[in-house]
């Protein structure tokens, strides 16, 4: 149960607060840290990882860049961005601590070098003007309170001439495919939270976030409002999930 000081959080008034969303994505996502891994494969039907590796391919890595992996949970994208890499440096950032403890344990079992994990909100990032030759968000940009918001952040830190990358929930020009697999989340989200945490809210929040995500569409347009170049995205499985890129102008 999503709850603060022992007071049960209603999910669709914290979610459609820019004040509130946070602090609700942030307890939500420490009650769920252990089961994430297995989440996210149930309910995708263990096809994301290929839309992950997807994404880290469309990243064109030579091998001596710094990349940023936005809300990077247990490190999935952060370590196959890693393995691209010869002499550079990937950094995984997240806003829930238990996600990143996860994340330094397979860091050390994996013996890996040169890559690092780091505490910190999307929105008020502790990096420096241009310091990422590429930066990627899985599931990003539908949990921040503020999507313009956090563009331009990424946008700050993005090098001239680099690429962001997002892989997210979708939503299909289909309307009778959108509700059905709105009603897939659901239903099977709702199921899912009351099995393994006695509160249907606990997924649930995925079908009612992505109700107010703008969806791909509209992210490429507020991509370019952003400033950002040769805007795009692909879609898979007829919209339910996608990438969308774009490009910071050269200097």
């Amino acid at each position: 149960m999503v709850t603060e000081n022992g007071i049960h959080l209603d999910l669709r008034e914290h979610i459609t607060s820019k004040t509130k969303k946070q602090p609700y994505v942030n307890r939500m996502f420490s009650i769920i840290a252990k089961r994430y891994d297995f989440i996210t494969a149930f309910l995708s039907y263990g096809m994301d990882k290929g839309w992950k590796r997807r994404l880290v391919e469309m990243t064109e890595l030579y091998g001596n860049e710094m990349v940023l992996d936005l809300a990077c949970g247990t490190g999935d994208i952060t370590f196959a961005l890693r393995r691209q890499l010869n002499n550079g440096r990937a950094v995984g950032l997240d806003i829930t601590q238990e996600m990143l403890v996860i994340a330094e344990e397979k860091r050390r079992e994996a013996d890996l070098q040169r890559i690092y994990f780091e505490r910190s909100d999307i929105m008020q990032m502790p990096f420096a003007n241009e310091s990422f030759d590429r930066i990627t968000g899985g599931y990003a940009l539908r949990n921040v309170p503020d999507i313009p918001g956090a563009l331009t952040e990424i946008y700050r830190v993005l090098k001239p001439g680099g690429k962001f990358l997002s892989l997210d929930f979708g939503k299909p020009k289909l309307g009778v495919y959108r509700w059905a697999y709105f009603q897939y989340l659901t239903v099977v989200g709702s199921l899912l939270g009351l099995a393994l945490h006695g509160d249907a809210d606990t997924y649930r929040y995925i079908p009612e976030s992505l109700k107010l995500y703008p969806g791909q569409y509209e992210v490429e347009n507020m991509m370019k409002k952003a400033n950002f170049i040769d805007t795009g995205h692909i879609d898979f499985m007829g919209g339910i999930m996608a990438i969308n890129w774009g490009r910071k102008p050269d200097e």
